[in-house]
């Protein structure tokens, strides 16, 4: 298999996992941008080496126990929860957990998105746009900008966002807006 037929594999047998077991989960980051962007223009979607997904805390225990039985096993190290895939599984291309509801760094000013912000799609549930688009700006790391310079590529970002953000983020949405070449 290629690198990125092993991630969409990784990407189907997490949302399996979780649907099978009834757990609420969105995929969320790189993947997410890559399925919002190619619903407009598959040309543009970038490669991401990784699954992130969302998770209610409650809901890890059952989690652990769904994903370990499509050959995931659970990892916690230097405080990231993440699910290794397989034996031979290295942290790099595991699937990383995001809490809902919880900041994801304490020096951001907003937690991550509610379980439910999620739409669902043909390979499973993904984070909302408005949500997606809340992460990256709350992030602002240079990935996170690129996935957002994508969005406004695509046309799925423009100013009309700009009332709907916080108003820190709209600040960093309207630098995004206004150099889009970076």
């Amino acid at each position: 298999m290629t690198a990125i037929e092993n991630v969409r594999d990784r990407l189907h047998r997490t949302a399996e996992a979780l649907e099978a077991a009834s757990i609420p989960y969105a995929i969320i980051d790189g993947n997410a941008v890559a399925e919002h962007v190619g619903e407009v223009d598959q040309t543009a979607v970038r490669f991401t080496q990784d699954v992130d997904i969302l998770l209610a805390r409650s809901d890890l225990e059952r989690a652990k126990s769904a994903m370990a039985s499509h050959g995931f096993r659970y990892r916690h190290a230097a405080s990231i929860d993440m699910f290794l895939d397989g034996p031979s599984g290295k942290a790099r291309d595991a699937v990383h957990v995001i809490f809902a509801n919880e900041k994801v760094r304490p020096e951001y000013n907003f937690p991550a998105p509610n379980i439910h912000e999620t739409t669902a799609k043909k390979t499973g549930m993904f984070v909302n746009l408005d949500a997606l688009l809340r992460m990256k700006l709350t992030s602002f790391r240079d990935k996170d900008r690129t996935h957002v310079r994508d969005m406004i590529d695509v046309g799925l970002i423009d100013a009309t966002w700009l009332p709907k953000l916080p108003e820190s983020l709209a600040l960093r949405l309207k630098i995004l807006l206004a150099d889009p070449e970076g």
